[in-house]
């Protein structure tokens, strides 16, 4: 068996139940919980691990938690002058 993303027209969406419903032995009907919450789930997921990858390899660095806030507190203080 194969799983695919589809995307249904409103208006289309009866018919294509009614063929669904024909066809119930050979297709399984059920909604991604992922992308009822974030319709881009997939492909944030797939951006994340990609993110890890390079800094894993050293393609990219992540800085420390405490050099983002030196740096968020160094630009405030530079907008406040």
């Amino acid at each position: 068996m194969q799983t695919l993303s589809i995307q249904i027209q409103d208006s289309y969406m009866q018919q294509f139940m009614n063929f669904v419903k024909e066809s119930h032995s050979n297709i399984t009907v059920s909604k991604d919980k992922n992308l009822e919450i974030d319709p881009y789930f997939y492909e944030r997921q797939s951006e994340l691990h990609q993110d890890l990858e390079d800094v894993e390899s050293g393609k990219a660095e992540m800085i420390s938690h405490d050099d983002l806030w030196n740096n968020i507190d160094k630009h405030l203080k530079s907008l406040n002058s």
